[in-house]
This record gives C-alpha cells, sequence and structure tokens, in this order.
C-alpha cells in the first residue's frame, strides 16, 4: 500500500512538473495590480523616473539644438577672410578696408548678380544694448552693407526693410537674446546704444541659423560709434571659384595679412569650443539623475524586502524564480514607462519650442524622434537593469529561510 502511494505521489509529482512548466509564467494582471499595493511607492517611483527621463531629455535637446544651430549657420558656398591669427574669433579679427575690394576684384568666379559679386565685408560687435523699456543685455550687432544679402542667402525680410544710416535690422529671435518681449523689436522701436538712437526698420528670418538673434546695423554707423577704421571680415560667396582660388589670394597678398577658412569650418570650430559647456550639462544632469536612480533603489529594496514570504509562498506552489523575476521586471517596467510618458508630456509642454540664448545666438529646443528615443531607452533601463539588484536580493534566499520571514 506504501508502495501505491508512493508510486501515486511521484505520479502526482511529475504531472505538476509538467503542469509548472506548461504555466509557468505569473500573469501580466498580477504585476499590474501589484503596483498599486503601495501609492506612496507608486508615486515616487514614477516621479523619480519622470525627473530622470525629463533631465536626459532636456540635456540632449540643449546639446542637438546647439550643434545644430552651429552646423546650420555656416554654408560651405562660403569662405570667410579674417585678419590672420584671428581665426578663432571674428570679433578679435581686424582685415583691412581695401581688402574687401581686393577679394572681389582679384578672386576670379565668386558668384554674381546683377554683376555684383557676392562679396560682403562686415564688422561684428559684442556690446550692451538698451532697448526702448530700458532693458540693457549684451547682443551681437553686425554692421553690414546691402551686399550681405548676396552672401547670408538664408536671410529673408520678413517685414520692414534694409537698414540705412540711423536704422537697424533684428532677427525675429533678437528679443530672445536679448530678454525681452517680442514686441520690443518690432518695427517702429528703437533700440540705444552708446547713447545713439537706432530706429528697428526690418525684422528678418534666417531659419536654424545663429543671424536670426543678431542686430544688423549700417556698417558706417557701427564704425563710426565704435572708433573702428577695419572690419572683422569678409564673407565670399563661391560661385565657379573654390576654396583654393581664395586661399592663393591670401598668400599673394601678404601686405593684407589675411586667413581664409570655409564659413562651416569656422562653426565646425565654435561647436569645439562649447563643448565643455556640453559636457558639463551631461554631468549637471547624470549627477541629479544618480540621486533620483538611488534614490529609486532604495525604495525597490524595502519594497521588495516586504515582499520575500511573499515569493516564497509563491514559488512553493510551482512558479519558478525566473516566472517571479520576470513578473518584478514587468511591474518596474510599468511604474517606470509611465514616468516616462509623464516626462514626455512634461517636456512637451515645457520644453519644445523653448528658445534658449547663449553667446552667439539663439537655439531652439525640439523633441526629434532621437531626443524622445533616448528618453524611451532610458525608462526601460531604469525598469529593468534598476531592477536587478533589488530582485535577486528577494529571490535570493533559499525557500525554508524564506518561508519563515516577516
Amino acid at each position: 500500500m506504501h508502495r501505491c502511494i508512493r508510486r501515486g505521489r511521484r505520479h502526482q509529482s511529475h504531472w505538476f512538473n509538467h503542469l509548472t512548466v506548461r504555466e509557468d509564467m505569473l500573469p501580466f494582471t498580477y504585476a499590474l495590480r501589484n503596483l498599486f499595493r503601495d501609492p506612496a511607492r507608486l508615486a515616487q517611483t514614477v516621479g523619480g523616473s519622470a525627473l530622470v527621463v525629463l533631465l536626459l531629455i532636456a540635456a540632449v535637446a540643449l546639446n542637438q539644438g546647439m550643434n545644430q544651430v552651429l552646423a546650420s549657420s555656416g554654408s560651405a558656398e562660403n569662405v570667410i577672410l579674417m585678419g590672420k591669427g584671428s581665426e578663432e574669433s571674428i570679433e578679435r579679427s581686424e582685415v583691412h578696408l581695401e581688402a574687401e575690394s581686393a577679394a572681389a576684384t582679384s578672386v576670379r568666379g565668386l558668384e554674381e548678380q546683377l554683376g555684383v559679386s557676392a562679396v560682403s565685408g562686415e564688422i561684428f560687435y559684442q556690446a550692451p544694448l538698451q532697448t526702448a523699456s530700458g532693458k540693457v543685455e549684451q547682443a551681437l550687432l553686425r554692421g553690414v552693407l546691402e551686399s550681405a544679402l548676396l552672401v547670408h542667402e538664408s536671410v529673408r525680410l520678413l517685414e520692414g526693410r534694409f537698414p540705412q544710416s540711423g536704422e537697424v535690422m533684428v532677427g525675429h529671435l533678437a528679443h530672445r537674446k536679448l530678454g525681452v518681449d517680442a514686441s520690443e523689436t518690432a518695427v517702429g522701436k528703437f533700440v540705444m546704444f552708446e547713447d545713439a538712437r537706432f530706429e528697428i526698420v526690418g525684422v528678418f528670418e534666417a531659419p536654424g541659423t545663429v543671424l536670426e538673434s543678431e542686430v544688423w546695423f549700417d556698417r558706417n554707423d557701427l564704425a563710426t560709434v565704435t572708433q573702428r577704421d577695419t572690419l572683422s571680415s569678409i564673407t565670399l560667396r563661391l560661385g565657379d571659384a573654390e576654396f583654393d582660388d581664395v586661399e592663393v589670394f591670401t598668400l599673394q597678398r601678404n601686405d593684407l595679412e589675411l586667413a581664409a577658412i570655409r564659413e562651416d569650418a569656422y562653426y565646425d570650430k565654435l561647436s569645439v569650443f562649447y563643448k565643455p559647456i556640453q559636457v558639463m550639462t551631461w554631468v549637471t544632469a547624470g549627477l541629479v539623475a544618480a540621486g533620483a536612480i538611488f534614490g529609486g533603489l532604495n525604495t525597490l529594496y524595502a519594497a521588495f524586502a516586504a515582499r520575500v514570504k511573499e515569493m516564497a509562498t509563491l514559488q512553493s506552489i510551482g512558479y519558478t524564480r525566473w516566472a517571479l523575476f520576470v513578473s518584478l521586471i514587468q511591474e518596474s517596467l510599468l511604474a517606470t514607462l509611465s514616468g516616462t510618458l509623464l516626462a514626455f508630456v512634461v517636456a512637451y509642454f515645457l520644453l519644445d519650442g523653448q528658445t534658449v540664448p547663449f553667446s552667439v545666438g539663439t537655439f531652439t529646443l525640439t523633441l526629434t524622434p532621437t531626443v524622445l528615443g533616448v528618453g524611451l531607452i532610458a525608462g526601460v533601463l531604469l525598469g529593468t537593469v534598476g531592477t536587478l539588484p533589488p530582485a535577486f536580493r528577494c529571490l535570493a534566499p533559499a525557500l525554508p529561510t524564506a518561508l519563515r520571514s516577516n
């Protein structure tokens, strides 16, 4: 009889093992219900993951926006002539006035419109500018003549006209750089520079470039106010000419002490200059995210430690540790992906389309697929990798020990 009972038990055990193999995984609803067992813990997990994802989205959007505006500002068809030794900064460069006409006549094959060569001698100056409301803020000023429109082909007048003496034309994002409302830089308003008043007669756009944050003066006015008798740079637009032709001109005219650089290469160098700022953005976001992650780990350790006996009970009725582990991951993923979705919503309303001023212009934050993809990956990693240590610790005790735990 005992032999029959043992045989029956062996048969029952064999059947039960097959049953647990077939029905190894816990139902998804189990993980879903467990989310709401502790509303405070759920709120902390969702809020922490939302904060981490939001910070990463902001960091990626900032760096991407800055890189894109600098990359878009330079044209491969333009060459900048600057004073030799000042290639790192147009503002410090000095170029003799006669170099403009010399370049226009000596470099063959430059682009022309109505017989006028696409050559623009310009003055760059960064200085405080006062708006009509009395607010004073640093602005990037550019002294130009109408030939500037031949080399900066992205510039389009939105309203008004090109400035003459005593007038200025502003980029449509200049108000962000100046920290004032857009109405302060509308046509008909004025700005003050070095105690001189200049009427705003035009507003222009140059999509995706730093030009949109600048204030354009008549070149002679800016030279007079700043007491300059030199240019900062000369921009040439290549037509049939090549970059080597411009370099040959600079070598032939040693008396002018010029250096040639492609416009896109110049802005690439600016990108390198701003790398430390971008690194600091990542470091700041990383430190805050690390704090939120460690806080989340502590919450999960405490939550999973209280469920050791529950996990042991599920093991005793046939569920494997792998099944329990997957269920814990599902539960954590539900919370972190909810936080990720919350971060996306907040980013859409607070970040998307916002313009951020920096020293040479303004850039726009955009929630591109790359930015959202980074946020989604961060949410998934928080819900998986971040759950591993507390989940392993919860499932590590032997079954008899776990069943006796409180």
